[in-house]
Protein backbone atom coordinates (compact mmCIF):
# COMPACT_ATOMS: atom_id res chain seq x y z
CA UNK A 1 0.00 0.00 0.00
CA UNK A 2 1.56 3.36 -0.90
CA UNK A 3 2.17 6.42 1.59
CA UNK A 4 -0.49 8.66 0.09
CA UNK A 5 -3.44 5.51 1.13
CA UNK A 6 -1.87 5.28 4.27
CA UNK A 7 -2.51 8.51 5.17
CA UNK A 8 -5.92 8.33 4.13
CA UNK A 9 -6.42 5.47 5.82
CA UNK A 10 -5.19 6.78 9.15
CA UNK A 11 -7.33 10.01 8.95
CA UNK A 12 -10.76 8.04 8.20
CA UNK A 13 -9.45 5.38 11.19
CA UNK A 14 -8.84 8.29 13.58
CA UNK A 15 -11.99 9.91 12.93
CA UNK A 16 -14.21 6.94 13.97
CA UNK A 17 -12.17 6.74 16.76
CA UNK A 18 -12.67 10.05 18.12
CA UNK A 19 -16.13 9.63 17.63
CA UNK A 20 -16.57 6.98 20.17
CA UNK A 21 -14.81 9.17 22.72
CA UNK A 22 -16.79 8.86 25.86
CA UNK A 23 -14.77 11.57 27.96
CA UNK A 24 -12.06 14.43 28.00
CA UNK A 25 -9.24 11.91 29.78
CA UNK A 26 -9.93 9.47 26.28
CA UNK A 27 -9.95 12.14 23.87
CA UNK A 28 -6.68 13.68 25.02
CA UNK A 29 -5.09 9.98 24.71
CA UNK A 30 -6.36 10.16 20.93
CA UNK A 31 -4.65 13.47 20.80
CA UNK A 32 -1.52 11.82 21.63
CA UNK A 33 -1.96 8.37 19.67
CA UNK A 34 -2.73 10.10 15.96
CA UNK A 35 -0.91 13.86 16.36
CA UNK A 36 1.81 12.89 19.53
CA UNK A 37 5.66 13.28 18.48
CA UNK A 38 5.34 9.17 18.62
CA UNK A 39 2.10 8.99 17.20
CA UNK A 40 0.80 7.29 14.08
CA UNK A 41 1.04 10.76 11.61
CA UNK A 42 4.96 10.66 13.14
CA UNK A 43 5.40 7.20 11.98
CA UNK A 44 4.13 7.56 8.16
CA UNK A 45 6.05 11.03 7.90
CA UNK A 46 9.37 9.11 8.78
CA UNK A 47 8.47 7.01 5.30
CA UNK A 48 8.74 9.75 3.21
CA UNK A 49 12.54 9.79 2.56
CA UNK A 50 11.06 6.36 0.66
CA UNK A 51 9.18 8.17 -2.13
CA UNK A 52 10.41 9.69 -4.96
CA UNK A 53 11.26 13.26 -4.78
CA UNK A 54 8.54 14.18 -7.63
CA UNK A 55 5.82 12.61 -4.97
CA UNK A 56 6.99 14.15 -1.34
CA UNK A 57 5.27 17.43 -2.16
CA UNK A 58 2.19 15.87 -2.81
CA UNK A 59 2.82 13.87 0.40
CA UNK A 60 3.60 17.33 2.17
CA UNK A 61 0.73 18.59 1.34
CA UNK A 62 -2.09 15.56 2.13
CA UNK A 63 0.08 14.73 5.33
CA UNK A 64 -0.81 18.62 6.81
CA UNK A 65 -4.14 17.53 5.29
CA UNK A 66 -4.95 14.89 7.78
CA UNK A 67 -3.69 16.35 10.62
CA UNK A 68 -6.12 19.27 9.99
CA UNK A 69 -9.12 17.14 9.64
CA UNK A 70 -7.93 14.87 12.96
CA UNK A 71 -7.21 18.57 15.08
CA UNK A 72 -10.94 19.61 13.98
CA UNK A 73 -12.38 16.38 15.22
CA UNK A 74 -10.69 16.56 18.09
CA UNK A 75 -11.95 19.74 18.84
CA UNK A 76 -15.50 18.73 17.85
CA UNK A 77 -15.78 16.28 19.80
CA UNK A 78 -13.76 18.36 23.03
CA UNK A 79 -16.59 20.69 23.36
CA UNK A 80 -19.47 18.67 22.80
CA UNK A 81 -18.02 16.09 25.51
CA UNK A 82 -16.82 19.58 27.66
CA UNK A 83 -20.58 20.58 27.19
CA UNK A 84 -22.05 17.14 28.02
CA UNK A 85 -19.40 17.17 31.69
CA UNK A 86 -20.72 20.16 32.30
CA UNK A 87 -24.04 19.57 32.28
CA UNK A 88 -23.63 16.10 33.78
CA UNK A 89 -21.95 18.58 36.80
CA UNK A 90 -25.06 20.88 36.76
CA UNK A 91 -27.46 18.20 37.15
CA UNK A 92 -25.30 15.98 40.23
CA UNK A 93 -24.87 19.51 42.16
CA UNK A 94 -26.91 21.86 43.75
CA UNK A 95 -26.18 25.64 45.17
CA UNK A 96 -27.87 26.86 47.86
CA UNK A 97 -28.21 30.80 46.62
CA UNK A 98 -29.86 31.68 50.00
CA UNK A 99 -26.09 30.83 51.62
CA UNK A 100 -24.12 34.23 52.88
CA UNK A 101 -21.11 33.82 50.26
CA UNK A 102 -17.79 34.48 52.13
CA UNK A 103 -17.13 37.87 52.43
CA UNK A 104 -13.39 38.81 51.37
CA UNK A 105 -11.09 40.62 53.28
CA UNK A 106 -10.77 44.09 54.25
CA UNK A 107 -8.55 46.49 55.03
CA UNK A 108 -8.27 49.52 57.15
CA UNK A 109 -6.52 52.94 57.87
CA UNK A 110 -2.85 52.56 58.93
CA UNK A 111 -2.64 52.51 62.82
CA UNK A 112 -0.47 56.16 62.44
CA UNK A 113 -3.29 57.29 60.07
CA UNK A 114 -5.93 56.57 63.06
CA UNK A 115 -3.60 58.00 65.92
CA UNK A 116 -3.13 61.22 63.71
CA UNK A 117 -7.13 61.03 63.37
CA UNK A 118 -7.78 60.93 67.34
CA UNK A 119 -4.99 63.29 67.94
CA UNK A 120 -6.64 65.89 65.26
CA UNK A 121 -9.96 65.75 66.54
CA UNK A 122 -8.56 65.96 70.26
CA UNK A 123 -7.18 69.23 69.45
CA UNK A 124 -9.69 70.53 67.22
CA UNK A 125 -12.32 70.84 70.06
CA UNK A 126 -9.90 72.80 71.89
CA UNK A 127 -10.11 74.90 68.97
CA UNK A 128 -7.06 74.29 66.93
CA UNK A 129 -7.43 74.10 63.17
CA UNK A 130 -5.24 71.63 60.88
CA UNK A 131 -2.78 73.12 58.74
CA UNK A 132 -0.88 71.37 55.62
CA UNK A 133 2.29 72.39 55.17
CA UNK A 134 5.20 71.24 52.30
CA UNK A 135 7.64 68.02 53.33
CA UNK A 136 9.94 69.74 50.95
CA UNK A 137 11.03 73.63 52.84
CA UNK A 138 13.76 75.95 53.04
CA UNK A 139 16.17 76.82 55.35
CA UNK A 140 14.63 79.69 56.51
CA UNK A 141 11.67 77.94 57.43
CA UNK A 142 13.23 75.20 59.38
CA UNK A 143 16.04 77.07 60.98
CA UNK A 144 16.48 80.73 60.54
CA UNK A 145 12.98 81.95 61.44
CA UNK A 146 12.95 79.41 64.84
CA UNK A 147 16.51 81.60 65.85
CA UNK A 148 18.95 78.67 64.67
CA UNK A 149 21.08 80.99 62.27
CA UNK A 150 23.54 79.58 59.48
CA UNK A 151 26.46 77.56 61.08
CA UNK A 152 24.79 77.72 64.92
CA UNK A 153 25.57 74.21 66.26
CA UNK A 154 22.18 73.59 67.05
CA UNK A 155 21.38 72.57 63.27
CA UNK A 156 24.30 69.60 64.20
CA UNK A 157 21.49 67.84 66.28
CA UNK A 158 18.64 67.47 63.22
CA UNK A 159 20.65 65.46 61.17
CA UNK A 160 18.94 66.77 58.26
CA UNK A 161 18.58 65.67 54.65
CA UNK A 162 19.62 68.47 52.03
CA UNK A 163 18.59 68.26 48.32
CA UNK A 164 20.75 68.21 45.54
CA UNK A 165 18.57 71.59 44.40
CA UNK A 166 20.02 75.35 43.77
CA UNK A 167 20.64 77.28 47.29
CA UNK A 168 17.93 80.63 47.18
CA UNK A 169 19.88 83.58 48.17
CA UNK A 170 16.09 84.59 50.48
CA UNK A 171 15.53 81.59 51.72
CA UNK A 172 18.78 79.11 51.46
CA UNK A 173 19.22 75.64 51.19
CA UNK A 174 16.18 72.87 50.40
CA UNK A 175 15.55 70.28 52.33
CA UNK A 176 13.74 67.86 53.57
CA UNK A 177 11.74 69.26 56.43
CA UNK A 178 13.27 67.62 59.90
CA UNK A 179 10.37 69.24 62.24
CA UNK A 180 6.81 70.04 61.90
CA UNK A 181 8.07 73.21 63.48
CA UNK A 182 8.78 74.54 60.34
CA UNK A 183 5.30 74.82 59.22
CA UNK A 184 4.78 76.25 62.25
CA UNK A 185 6.88 79.18 60.69
CA UNK A 186 5.14 78.78 58.07
CA UNK A 187 1.60 79.46 59.44
CA UNK A 188 2.99 82.31 61.36
CA UNK A 189 4.16 84.26 58.73
CA UNK A 190 1.01 83.79 56.59
CA UNK A 191 -1.13 84.99 59.53
CA UNK A 192 1.23 87.74 60.23
CA UNK A 193 -1.16 90.36 57.84
CA UNK A 194 -4.43 89.29 59.39
CA UNK A 195 -2.99 89.76 63.03
CA UNK A 196 -1.50 93.51 61.98
CA UNK A 197 -4.68 94.19 60.29
CA UNK A 198 -7.93 92.82 62.30
CA UNK A 199 -6.28 91.43 65.54
CA UNK A 200 -7.52 88.10 66.84
CA UNK A 201 -5.07 85.21 67.36
CA UNK A 202 -3.82 81.73 65.93
CA UNK A 203 -4.84 78.46 67.01
CA UNK A 204 -3.19 76.15 64.71
CA UNK A 205 -2.14 72.07 64.49
CA UNK A 206 0.51 71.21 62.05
CA UNK A 207 0.33 66.94 61.13
CA UNK A 208 3.11 66.27 58.72
CA UNK A 209 6.17 63.75 57.63
CA UNK A 210 9.41 64.72 58.90
CA UNK A 211 12.90 63.17 57.94
CA UNK A 212 16.03 62.74 59.26
CA UNK A 213 19.41 60.19 59.50
CA UNK A 214 18.23 58.03 62.24
CA UNK A 215 16.89 54.48 62.85
CA UNK A 216 16.55 52.44 65.82
CA UNK A 217 13.60 50.88 68.40
CA UNK A 218 12.65 54.40 68.95
CA UNK A 219 13.29 56.90 65.38
CA UNK A 220 13.01 55.97 61.98
CA UNK A 221 14.14 58.02 59.01
CA UNK A 222 10.55 58.84 58.04
CA UNK A 223 8.27 59.98 61.25
CA UNK A 224 5.14 62.23 61.59
CA UNK A 225 4.97 65.01 64.03
CA UNK A 226 2.44 67.22 65.07
CA UNK A 227 3.62 70.96 66.11
CA UNK A 228 1.26 73.27 67.82
CA UNK A 229 0.77 76.77 68.53
CA UNK A 230 -1.11 79.27 69.83
CA UNK A 231 -0.79 83.03 69.90
CA UNK A 232 -2.43 86.05 71.31
CA UNK A 233 -1.98 88.78 73.47
CA UNK A 234 -0.97 87.75 77.40
CA UNK A 235 -0.29 84.14 76.84
CA UNK A 236 1.63 82.33 79.29
CA UNK A 237 2.94 79.26 80.69
CA UNK A 238 -0.51 78.71 82.33
CA UNK A 239 -1.87 78.25 79.39
CA UNK A 240 0.97 75.71 78.05
CA UNK A 241 0.46 73.54 80.99
CA UNK A 242 -3.65 73.95 80.59
CA UNK A 243 -3.48 72.68 76.60
CA UNK A 244 -0.96 69.48 77.81
CA UNK A 245 -2.81 68.56 80.69
CA UNK A 246 -6.04 68.30 78.62
CA UNK A 247 -4.16 66.15 75.63
CA UNK A 248 -2.45 63.90 77.91
CA UNK A 249 -5.96 63.52 80.05
CA UNK A 250 -7.60 62.66 76.26
CA UNK A 251 -5.10 60.67 74.34
CA UNK A 252 -3.35 58.46 77.25
CA UNK A 253 -6.09 58.47 79.84
CA UNK A 254 -6.16 58.90 83.95
CA UNK A 255 -3.50 56.33 84.29
CA UNK A 256 -0.73 57.68 82.69
CA UNK A 257 1.94 60.42 84.73
CA UNK A 258 3.69 63.42 82.81
CA UNK A 259 6.52 65.20 84.23
CA UNK A 260 8.14 68.99 83.08
CA UNK A 261 11.76 69.21 82.85
CA UNK A 262 13.39 72.32 82.01
CA UNK A 263 15.26 72.23 78.63
CA UNK A 264 16.92 74.40 76.38
CA UNK A 265 15.29 75.04 72.48
CA UNK A 266 16.44 77.53 70.44
CA UNK A 267 12.75 78.71 69.61
CA UNK A 268 10.93 78.77 72.55
CA UNK A 269 12.30 80.59 76.04
CA UNK A 270 11.44 79.23 78.79
CA UNK A 271 11.71 75.77 77.48
CA UNK A 272 10.82 72.25 78.66
CA UNK A 273 11.01 68.27 78.04
CA UNK A 274 7.48 66.63 78.59
CA UNK A 275 7.79 63.25 79.73
CA UNK A 276 4.96 60.74 79.96
CA UNK A 277 5.26 57.34 82.21
CA UNK A 278 6.25 54.00 80.10
CA UNK A 279 3.16 51.98 78.73
CA UNK A 280 5.23 49.24 78.20
CA UNK A 281 6.71 48.77 81.82
CA UNK A 282 3.55 50.91 83.51
CA UNK A 283 7.08 53.28 84.32
CA UNK A 284 8.67 50.39 87.10
CA UNK A 285 11.90 51.02 84.21
CA UNK A 286 11.80 46.97 84.31
CA UNK A 287 10.30 43.87 82.36
CA UNK A 288 10.07 40.53 84.44
CA UNK A 289 13.46 41.90 86.52
CA UNK A 290 15.27 43.13 83.22
CA UNK A 291 15.82 47.29 82.19
CA UNK A 292 13.03 47.99 79.27
CA UNK A 293 14.48 48.45 75.83
CA UNK A 294 12.04 51.16 75.74
CA UNK A 295 12.44 53.52 78.22
CA UNK A 296 15.49 52.28 80.78
CA UNK A 297 14.16 54.07 83.51
CA UNK A 298 10.29 54.53 83.33
CA UNK A 299 9.94 57.52 81.73
CA UNK A 300 9.48 58.24 77.52
CA UNK A 301 10.07 61.60 75.98
CA UNK A 302 6.81 62.72 74.95
CA UNK A 303 8.36 66.39 73.30
CA UNK A 304 8.94 69.77 73.53
CA UNK A 305 6.90 72.76 74.78
CA UNK A 306 7.55 76.06 75.77
CA UNK A 307 7.05 79.87 75.14
CA UNK A 308 7.77 80.67 71.36
CA UNK A 309 11.22 82.80 71.63
CA UNK A 310 10.31 86.85 70.52
CA UNK A 311 13.10 86.06 67.81
CA UNK A 312 10.91 83.87 66.28
CA UNK A 313 7.68 85.64 66.08
CA UNK A 314 9.67 88.79 64.86
CA UNK A 315 11.03 86.56 62.22
CA UNK A 316 7.18 85.93 60.96
CA UNK A 317 6.34 90.23 61.20
CA UNK A 318 4.20 89.47 64.34
CA UNK A 319 4.72 92.21 66.87
CA UNK A 320 6.12 90.07 70.33
CA UNK A 321 5.24 93.68 72.51
CA UNK A 322 1.83 92.85 71.58
CA UNK A 323 1.33 88.96 71.21
CA UNK A 324 2.99 86.44 73.10
CA UNK A 325 2.50 82.57 72.24
CA UNK A 326 2.98 78.97 73.26
CA UNK A 327 4.27 76.18 70.50
CA UNK A 328 4.14 72.37 71.70
CA UNK A 329 5.40 69.25 69.30
CA UNK A 330 6.33 65.22 69.59
CA UNK A 331 6.14 62.57 67.07
CA UNK A 332 3.24 60.79 66.00
CA UNK A 333 4.47 57.34 66.06
CA UNK A 334 6.51 57.61 70.09
CA UNK A 335 3.19 59.13 71.10
CA UNK A 336 1.31 56.20 69.65
CA UNK A 337 3.91 53.61 71.41
CA UNK A 338 3.31 55.33 74.99
CA UNK A 339 -0.63 54.85 74.48
CA UNK A 340 -2.75 52.69 77.29
CA UNK A 341 -2.54 49.17 76.35
CA UNK A 342 -0.63 49.48 73.63
CA UNK A 343 2.56 47.07 74.13
CA UNK A 344 5.06 48.35 71.07
CA UNK A 345 8.53 48.40 72.03
CA UNK A 346 9.92 48.49 68.75
CA UNK A 347 8.95 51.82 66.24
CA UNK A 348 10.31 49.80 63.25
CA UNK A 349 7.62 47.12 63.45
CA UNK A 350 4.94 50.45 62.60
CA UNK A 351 6.26 50.19 58.77
CA UNK A 352 7.14 46.94 58.24
CA UNK A 353 4.10 45.67 56.66
CA UNK A 354 3.41 42.89 58.63
CA UNK A 355 -0.30 41.82 58.78
CA UNK A 356 -0.06 39.82 61.77
CA UNK A 357 0.75 43.27 63.23
CA UNK A 358 -0.73 45.82 61.67
CA UNK A 359 -4.24 43.74 61.95
CA UNK A 360 -4.21 44.71 65.44
CA UNK A 361 -5.86 47.67 64.94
Amino acid sequence: MDLQQLLRDLGDHAEGKIKQAQSLAELEAFQLHFLGRKGELALLMKKVAEVSKEERPIIGALANEVKGLIERHLEAAHEQLGSAEINAQLVEEQEDITEPGIRPPEGHIHVINQAIEEITDIFERAGFSRTRQPEVDWDWYAFEALNMPKEHPARDEWETFFMDAPISSKWGKMLLTPHATSGTARTLAQAAPRLKKEGGSIRSINIAKTYRRQIDITHVPMFHQFDGVYVNKQVSVTHLLGILDYFVKEFFGQDRRTRLRPFHFRFTEPSFEIDISCGVCNGSGKINGEKCRTCKDGWLELGGAGMLHPNVLEAANIDSKTYSALAFGWGVERTYMMKEGLQLDDMRLLYKNDLRFLKQF
